[in-house]
């Protein structure tokens, strides 16, 4: 497909961010979408290499009220758009080891109450009647909330490209922005390695590479790529069909059943800022002790595939969404943090309503501007695995 040469919206990046932002716009009756992915295939990076995790429990408000409108947009998914996503509601476990961590838990957990969230508190003892399996005898609590799940990124970002194309919406692999024009200090268009289009909006959706494209205007967009690595075991016969999705909170671990087997991933907190893709086998080789610790049917386990993959980090662990005012015409969806996945269907909705009705009104974004950082108004989230 031939790269228009006039747009409505050049939307650069196609993850979830990026598919789902094309999707709402093409909804509301944008005609000339046009979204721009640099690889040969839609939602290969940061989205493709996610664990596919979908919740309700967080920490503030904000993500707390993102999930309650994006996860029944997952429910919806299929009905709306013709694309089975695999979703499944194997409930999330959060195992609190440190009593800071219990108190700060449970005020997440009268918060999420408040909110309409029903997370629950389960006592050391029923964690441990629940998974008979796993070694859980420092485990103070954990909170579980059996509507949370997991979902197949891929099939989530195929359903939102098949149903912008079918709106008209274009959306282009193999095409790189090299730079943006500006005109007046304000959008003006794109020059690609296709040649140059012109419009007056620019999305930016690069995942970890926001910061490069918001460097094309001179904007400091505080994002930076960090390295995640995932692993998968071979099949274990003994794990029970539903096995939740269980996060070793103070750890840094999580692993849920994948198949007949085992995923799993642990944050390393030390790992400094970088595009590094390469397994860490190092780290991995901790990462195994932790995890075979935790479940020890794993030590006679192997590994089936292994990936890393890049988190979108932002200060406060939130993300940036809505327009940049240094910039007219320039908007952010970035800095998810490792939870864009969940996030994606309602962000795509609410940047859709700031380009097109001038604001954002299903959930106020306000707090999510790019001038928080500036002004000193960030909002740390706790629950960052």
């Amino acid at each position: 497909m031939d790269l228009p040469k006039i747009a409505e919206v050049v939307i650069i990046g196609g993850g979830v961010m990026g598919a789902s932002t094309a999707y709402h716009l093409a909804m509301k009756g944008c005609k000339k979408v046009v979204l721009l992915e640099r690889d040969p295939l839609f939602g290969q990076e940061a989205t493709g290499k996610c664990a596919g995790g979908v919740r309700y429990q967080f920490a503030t408000e904000i993500n707390i009220l993102l999930s309650l409108l994006s996860l029944p947009m997952l429910d919806r998914f299929e009905a709306e758009l013709g694309q089975a996503i695999d979703l499944r509601r194997c409930g999330y476990l959060f195992l609190i080891t440190g009593e800071e961590d219990v108190k700060t838990f449970h005020a997440s957990l009268t918060l999420q109450h408040r909110l309409g969230v029903m997370t629950e508190w389960l006592s050391g003892d029923e964690v441990r009647s629940r998974l008979p399996l796993m070694s859980l005898e420092d485990v103070l609590g954990a909170t579980w909330n059996p509507q949370d799940g997991l979902v197949d990124p891929n099939s989530v970002v195929q359903g939102y490209i098949a149903g912008a194309k079918r709106l008209g919406a274009k959306c282009l692999t193999d095409v790189e922005v090299k730079s943006i024009l500006l005109k007046n200090g304000r959008i003006h268009g794109v020059k690609t390695t296709l040649g140059e289009m012109k419009a007056p909006i620019v999305v930016n959706a690069a995942g970890p590479w926001a910061a490069q494209i918001g460097a094309m205007i001179g904007l400091d967009i505080p994002v930076v790529p960090v390295r995640r690595q995932i692993a998968v075991t071979t099949p274990i016969s003994q794990l029970p069909p539903h096995f939740p999705f269980v996060v070793d909170f103070a750890k840094n671990l999580y692993f849920h059943r994948e198949g007949p087997g085992i995923l799993t991933g642990m944050s390393n907190l030390n790992e400094p800022p970088s595009f590094n893709q390469e397994v860490d086998r190092e780290w991995e080789l901790k990462h195994f002790d932790e995890v075979m610790a935790r479940i020890p049917l794993l030590e006679n386990a192997g590994i089936s595939s292994r990936w890393a993959g890049l988190y979108e980090v932002s200060p406060d662990a939130h993300p940036i969404l809505g327009r940049v005012p240094e910039v007219d015409g320039f908007y952010c969806i970035n800095g998810f943090s490792g939870h864009g996945m969940m996030h994606g269907p309602i962000c795509g909705l609410l940047l859709a309503e700031e380009i097109l009705d001038g604001k954002a009104h299903t959930l106020d974004i306000t707090s999510l501007s790019l001038t928080r950082f500036r002004e000193g108004k960030l909002i740390q989230e706790y629950n960052v695995v």
